[in-house]
């Protein structure tokens, strides 16, 4: 992306983080770890081919690398998950969710975005078995105003921090009490060509 590694951009979003403590790489595979390595990132271990599908669930992989640092004897609190699909998310980001996540003392913290009124869940309608529709939110009458309706978020991807002992205890990036982070940074979430196209541009910009 703009000539360096998709990846590059989250390295140096946390290397330059002043609340990160150590950040390491999780992959199973030698391209992406040669690569990484040229630009000096931390892998401390390898991930297990089993833990790389398209169908692996990203607690899974998640708690492997927390039970890899164990097994060498390094231990945490938390840990922040940065997916490499957020090339946009800068280090003042990070630390001011891992900030939050401390100051609210939940099992999580989860990086959002509001909801347009258009669609929040309770102008939402999920299909009943009979061919109806039913509000997706479960009331019987419908919220008439956009200015009654509540506040809604969705997850942006972006920052996942996590308390270590919710991952092992529950196998979850959740918990019960799941604080979050509202921004209105220029984010993209990478999950198709469009939006590649759209993030390498917003970089360009900001490069000039």
């Amino acid at each position: 992306m703009n000539g360096y590694p998709l990846i590059w951009y989250t390295h140096q979003a946390a290397i330059n983080s002043k609340l990160l403590h150590r950040t390491i790489l999780s992959t199973e595979d030698s391209e992406i770890k040669s690569i990484c390595l040229n630009f000096e990132m931390d892998v401390p271990f390898d991930r297990p081919k089993s833990l790389a599908t398209d169908r692996t669930p990203t607690i899974d992989v998640v708690l492997h690398a927390v039970e890899k640092m164990e097994s060498l004897g390094v231990f945490y609190d938390a840990v922040c998950l940065l997916q490499p699909t957020c090339p946009l998310r800068g280090p003042q980001l990070i630390d001011k969710a891992i900030t939050k996540f401390f100051n609210t003392n939940g099992d999580s913290l989860i990086s959002v975005r509001k909801v347009p009124s258009k669609y929040n869940p309770h102008w939402v309608f999920e299909m009943k078995g009979d061919g109806f529709l039913k509000i997706a939110t479960g009331e019987n009458k419908i919220i008439s105003r956009r200015q009654d309706l509540p506040n809604a978020f969705i997850r942006d991807g972006a920052i996942y921090i996590t308390s270590t002992k919710v991952i092992k205890e529950q196998r979850s990036l959740y918990g019960e009490s799941i604080s979050y982070f509202e921004h209105n940074n220029n984010h993209i979430n990478i999950d198709t060509l469009e939006d590649w196209e759209k993030a390498e541009q917003l970089i360009r910009s900001a490069a000039n």
